[in-house]
């Protein structure tokens, strides 16, 4: 399976494959970071949006709110969510806004899609030049030296007389500046199972090596990765939260 066939081809599994995913937590909790470092406005842009529902929520808050996402299926899904948003299709690496933002947000790891240091690099370029003054970046990251190989996050849902599982887990050799995030969806009917088993490449990079990206272009603040409260990263957690205003 190709590296977006999940996005693509399997794309009306990937609001299950999230139900667990309590997006309202996650989006409050980047709002209240907004509403302490931000610049007391109220423009939004989620890079790789999928379907849209952080949007949703940043709509809801009463955000101006808007998504980008390389895959044109998932952001179809994601205008008939938000109907009042609007969605391109780029890549975050390299991406363009006609007005600047007061805040970006990528969920759900997202930031890991960049394929390599070089283009995390033009990603945060992009970022900044798409910021008004004293904007934010948000968005969660893992360490590459935490990452456990044999862990997996896995849950079940049932859709249409099916059920499925999915699970997902990081890789990473141990060098290098790549690593991947391996997916895979069972869905059994009656007797029958089908299996589809997905790997993208991703950037790997320890938080160190990820401050020095961002140093040049924002002050970062780090908090530990718990969307319930708001508390300093500890500099041991493999798992964190950066709120990042433009400078």
């Amino acid at each position: 399976m190709s590296a977006n066939a999940l996005y693509t081809d399997l794309s009306g599994y990937y609001d299950l494959m999230c139900a667990d995913i309590d997006y309202q937590a996650q989006s409050h909790f980047i709002k209240r970071l907004h509403q302490i470092f931000g610049n007391g406005a109220n423009t939004h842009l989620d890079l790789a949006c999928g379907t849209g529902p952080h949007v949703r929520h940043f709509i809801n808050f009463g955000y101006t709110s808007s998504g980008l996402d390389i895959n044109q299926p998932m952001l179809d899904r994601a205008a008939i969510r938000c109907p009042e948003a609007q969605f391109t299709l780029q890549n975050m690496s390299e991406f363009t806004v006609a007005q600047q933002q007061n805040l970006i947000t990528c969920f759900l790891y997202s930031i890991h899609y960049c394929d390599g240091i070089e283009k995390l690099k033009a990603c945060i370029i992009s970022v900044h030049n798409a910021l008004k003054a004293g904007g934010m970046l948000c968005f969660n990251a893992v360490d590459k030296n935490t990452i456990n190989n044999d862990s997996f996050v896995k849950h079940t849902a049932t859709s249409e007389n099916s059920l499925f599982t999915f699970s997902s887990g990081w890789h990473y050799s141990g060098t290098g500046e790549k690593q991947s995030l391996k997916l895979r969806i069972e869905k059994t009917t009656s007797d029958e199972t089908f299996i589809w088993n997905d790997e993208h490449p991703m950037v790997a990079l320890s938080f160190t090596e990820l401050k020095a990206v961002l140093q040049p272009y924002f002050e970062i603040h780090i908090f530990e990765h718990n969307y319930e409260q708001i508390t300093p990263w500890n500099g041991n957690s493999g798992n964190a939260i950066f709120a990042c205003v433009k400078i």
